[in-house]
């Protein structure tokens, strides 16, 4: 049997699906947040609260954010989102019960905010939307020039369990390079501060494949994290997009990136693994002896999920929404500045519907790009049908090509270690032929 070809390693992080670039404005009526709602369950929601704003904007970053906010500009977003949350609220409606069993602050960084508007804004999800912070877990991301002192003891005051710092690396040329101008003593110093605030959990980002990383800089990145005992570490893989700081690099120059990144890869999760970390995904590694997160009874695949904020998407089990997505900073000035006009949140107006089929292949994307891989029973009882009936192709191709664990206990589907380093491939490859189509035809801006 002739192997298939694999698909390249690093396509696309998917950490939703369907893709953001997939969607697209909805016609008129635009469906009504009520409507969409009235039948879901509310029992197990997450709730997002994004903030759309940094002090810099690294060089890799394609997220929805802007440097700065001049004239007041946070005030009015966090009174956007008070009109968002109460609209909202209202929607979700009080005819069943109405529970969020986890929650998160993203951007941008949240703590951009001073101490006393991200006081504000734990107000708003607590009695706005009715968000218990100190009985869910409650992660909140920050950056080393903003994780302050004074901001950190309002959130350790107001429920976080979790502080994720984006560090990229600890090694300053590294930074430099990944336009993350940035000195190691101000990371340590901002790591010391959230160990003092308490917060159970400390995560750390850093990033592998920046020009002019080798192995044994890495490895320095990666002690020095570990001289912390983070209870988590996310490892990224670089990425160049359209419309960030870094350039393109050339094809074959892309082909060796891979090799490299695979490689650094490899080596961060060895490391890792031989110091006391679990594998939770691709990206994620937890100290084995850390505190749990997440909720016991929030499942991404199924339950629903509330995001306030202009860069925040919402699910349903029918509607995914959101609001305009940009990356170029003149478009994302206009949309933050159309969002903290807007009167009227009642409405879904960007988005993309989930049909049957598409609920099958996110269930099946979102648990098997897991370490622990997708019980087989799981998804028969939601779908009343197997995997491998409904995804032949794409299985089997994956299992030919050694990414499906032989080893995995009867009934459940996993990813093997070579799978699982092929995630940012693998997630791609499952998405439907509509979703790669609408995503081939969005236009960055």
């Amino acid at each position: 049997m002739t192997r298939p070809e694999a698909p390249r390693p690093y396509q696309s992080y998917v950490y939703a699906s369907p893709h953001k670039t997939a969607y697209r404005s909805l016609p008129d009526p635009a469906p009504r947040l009520d409507a969409l709602w009235a039948r879901e369950p509310k029992d197990a929601l997450s709730l997002y609260a994004h903030i759309p704003f940094c002090e810099v904007r690294c060089g890799f970053c394609n997220l929805f954010t802007r440097i700065g906010a001049p004239d007041e500009l946070t005030t009015r977003y966090l009174d956007a989102l008070d009109r968002q949350a109460s609209a909202v609220r209202e929607a979700l409606g009080d005819d069943s019960p109405v529970r969020f069993a986890t929650a998160a602050f993203g951007g941008g960084t949240p703590t951009f905010l001073t101490a006393g508007e991200l006081e504000r804004l734990c107000d708003i999800a607590e009695k706005r939307m009715g968000a218990d912070l100190r009985a869910v877990p409650l992660s909140v991301e920050t950056s080393p020039a903003t994780a302050t002192a004074d901001r950190l003891a309002v959130l350790a005051e107001r429920g976080a369990t979790r502080l994720s710092i984006g560090v990229q690396s600890f090694v300053e040329a590294e930074a430099r390079a990944a336009v993350r101008p940035q000195r190691r003593a101000d990371v340590e110093a901002a790591l010391g501060r959230i160990r003092d605030s308490g917060v159970p959990v400390l995560n750390i980002d850093l990033i592998y494949g920046i020009d002019g990383q080798t192995e044994e800089s890495w490895r320095r990145s990666l002690d020095a994290a570990l001289a912390w005992r983070p209870e988590e570490l996310y490892l990224y893989p670089l990425y160049v997009r359209p419309l960030t700081g870094l350039d393109r690099l050339s094809p074959q120059a892309d082909r060796d990136w891979d090799e490299q990144r695979l490689n650094l890869y490899r080596h961060g999760r060895d490391h890792l693994l031989a110091r006391g970390y679990e594998q939770v995904s691709m990206r994620m590694f937890r100290r084995a002896d850390a505190p749990p997160q997440g909720s016991d009874d929030y499942a991404c695949q199924t339950d629903g999920m509330i995001g306030l904020g202009c860069g925040a998407r919402s699910y349903t089990s029918a509607l995914h929404y959101s609001f305009d997505y940009a990356v170029d900073m003149r478009e994302i000035r206009s949309i933050i500045d159309t969002y903290t006009r807007t009167e009227d949140f009642g409405l879904a107006r960007v988005g993309r519907w989930v049909d049957a089929a598409e609920a099958r292949r996110r269930h099946l994307l979102q648990s098997l790009l897991q370490a622990a891989g997708m019980p087989v029973a799981e998804y028969t009882e939601r779908f009343g049908s197997s995997p491998y009936a409904d995804f032949p192709e794409e299985l089997g191709r994956f299992g030919a090509l050694g990414w499906l664990d032989p080893e995995a206990p009867d009934g459940l589907l996993r990813l093997s270690a070579e799978g699982l380093a092929h995630s940012d491939g693998i997630g791609p490859a499952l998405f439907s032929p509509a979703v790669r189509a609408a995503m081939a035809a969005y236009e960055p801006k």
